[in-house]
């Protein structure tokens, strides 16, 4: 039997697509691949930032077995068993064109090329009018690709689209005919012009990556391999707004997940089982013929595959487990902030290490692991003017134990950690997740846990992105005097 080909096509920052019931994107393409295949709706991250949830991918492990790759923007990993090179290995045509892994240095490390694949960025197109979309020609850098291959050769293809990373122009989804309207306000989020506005812009970004995807996927069926590619959709973590990217709550951690494969499972279905991003890796390996790595922690979704079913397909998927460290700088001596979570079908349980932190970055820096944004600024306006509800949010300090009841308080609203009837819920599963650290030798299990702030940081730490009294000190002047 010819094996099957792979393409895995990941958005930077992507919280929606139309088949999950979005109407401010329009994701033709991505949601008639969900039509004609899986949508998952539980699919989590390990780590909801880019390098290291793009790392977890590459190497099937959990964030905190990686080492450096645990941190942003680092070194990577030395020594790692990534999906890749072993399809490439078994006689896979492999490459990317975009975003592969990153950001962060990998051949400090050793490795000759990103460990995403063989590098396709040389096509370049010019960008949609007033926007910020980047100009890698994604769909003309495969068509590069698939030309490279020989004729029966399968191929795995990282179609890692920039979009919708920031930043943006502001005002450019409007002008490109998004309508504020359509946007649904998260509840910790302001619901004002600007912030509906910022959506729009992050809306247009989506519709960008889904037409490239769609550019791809029409080549894929002309030369007649749609059909034989297992086709995977996703995002590295949450949108770009604040209480979301790189923090660990629902809406960060649990991202979009379609996957269509024609000749290899039954279309139409929605599934709830609870996968990891630590799934892929194992899946791959089993769709190549390849023998699972023992690095590999996750589990291939061929049983999930080989069903026919909606709902809950194999009721042991029931468990997920996520962590971060360091992100982006910005507090005393550029520590991280610890965190570590197990989300069940009901519940998620956080253990933040380190309370008296800022989960975000401190204030004098300007709260550097929340991107510049409109609906930033907004909050952090609200805040100077003695309204702390989003301040508190999105930048607050944090106790050392969360829960939330996911199927009633989807966006973490309610810590339910320090009520009493939820005392034997909470126990139990901290200890679940202690064991679960434990059991795969994370170094917060033994007291080791501040090795990860001993692990370089590669990128520029401007620890002064944005300063409110430096870029609002007149806006401040006139709201004063009025």
């Amino acid at each position: 039997m010819k094996k099957p080909n792979i393409l895995f096509a990941i958005a930077d920052d992507a919280s929606h697509f139309g088949a999950y019931g979005h109407k401010l994107v329009n994701t033709p393409v991505v949601d008639a691949l969900a039509a004609e295949g899986i949508l998952f709706n539980n699919a989590f991250t390990v780590n909801p930032k880019c390098a290291p949830s793009r790392a977890s991918i590459l190497t099937g492990k959990l964030t905190w077995q990686l080492e450096s790759g645990c941190t942003h923007f680092c070194e990577f990993p030395t020594g790692q068993i990534l999906f890749p090179d072993l399809l490439e290995d078994n006689g896979y045509h492999i490459g990317y064109t975009g975003k592969g892994w990153g950001p962060g240095d990998f051949t400090v490390s050793g490795y000759t090329r990103n460990p995403a694949g063989v590098e396709y960025n040389t096509k370049t197109l010019t960008p949609p009018a007033g926007s910020n979309i980047s100009k890698i020609d994604y769909a003309a850098n495969f068509k590069v690709f698939m030309d490279a291959k020989t004729a029966d050769q399968p191929f795995y293809f990282w179609y890692g689209g920039f979009e919708p990373h920031r930043k943006y122009n502001e005002g450019e989804g409007i002008l490109h005919g998004k309508d504020p309207t359509d946007v649904k306000v998260p509840i910790y989020l302001p619901d004002n012009d600007r912030v509906r506005g910022d959506f729009c812009d992050y809306a247009f970004e989506i519709d960008w990556f889904d037409l490239q995807l769609g550019k791809i996927v029409d080549y894929l069926k002309e030369i007649g391999e749609y059909d034989n590619t297992i086709i995977v959709v996703t995002s590295d973590n949450g949108c770009p707004f604040p209480r979301v990217k790189g923090q660990m709550y629902e809406d960060d951690l649990r991202l979009p997940l379609i996957i269509t494969w024609k000749n290899g499972t039954a279309g139409g279905r929605v599934v709830d089982d609870l996968v990891s991003f630590i799934d892929f890796a194992p899946t791959f390996a089993q769709a190549a013929g390849v023998k699972k790595p023992e690095s590999f922690c996750g589990k291939s979704l061929f049983d999930i595959f080989e069903s026919n079913n909606s709902g809950v397909i194999n009721s042991t998927r029931d468990r997920v487990f996520m962590g971060r460290e360091r992100h982006d700088m910005g507090r005393v001596n550029d520590t991280g902030y610890p965190v570590r979570c197990i989300r069940t079908p009901q519940y998620l349980y956080i253990h933040n290490y380190h309370p008296f932190a800022a989960p975000a970055g401190n204030a004098e820096t300007g709260y550097p692991n929340c991107d510049p944004s409109p609906s930033k600024e907004e909050i952090l306006l609200l805040h100077a003017k003695n309204n702390n509800i989003y301040y508190n949010l999105s930048f607050g300090l944090r106790p050392e134990e969360q829960l939330f009841d996911i199927k009633v308080d989807s966006a973490c609203m309610e810590n339910l950690a320090y009520e009493e009837s939820f005392a034997e819920i909470k126990t139990a599963l901290r200890r679940e997740l202690d064991a679960q650290l434990i059991a795969t030798n994370d170094p917060r299990s033994n007291g080791n846990g501040d090795i990860f702030d001993s692990y370089a940081y590669v990128g520029k730490a401007p620890h002064a992105w944005f300063r409110l009294e430096d870029k609002y000190k007149e806006w401040l002047s006139k709201e004063r005097n009025k």
